[in-house]
């Protein structure tokens, strides 16, 4: 009975397992789309192409979350 109750929890938590990684994938499809700009631009960019575009997005974000940061500074000091 224990070795059912076991093969039975085994199999719920691999379904759950499973529904998180689809979900996870669908996701992970549409953000490509919104990084790059457009899913038809996604298709024709190669990988290489795509990740610059990404550290490109990434590296302005950076930079303007930095400025947001030192422009509180400069009200905070006021």
């Amino acid at each position: 009975m224990r070795a059912v109750f076991g093969v039975l929890s085994l199999l719920v938590a691999l379904a759950i397992v499973g529904l998180l990684v689809t979900r996870q994938m669908k996701a992970m499809k549409v953000t490509t789309g919104v990084v790059t700009g457009s899913p038809g631009a996604a298709a024709s960019a190669t990988v290489r192409e795509q990740s610059q575009q990404i550290q490109r997005k990434v590296a302005d974000d950076i930079t303007k979350a930095l400025e947001q940061g030192a422009a509180r500074n400069d009200q905070a000091e006021k």
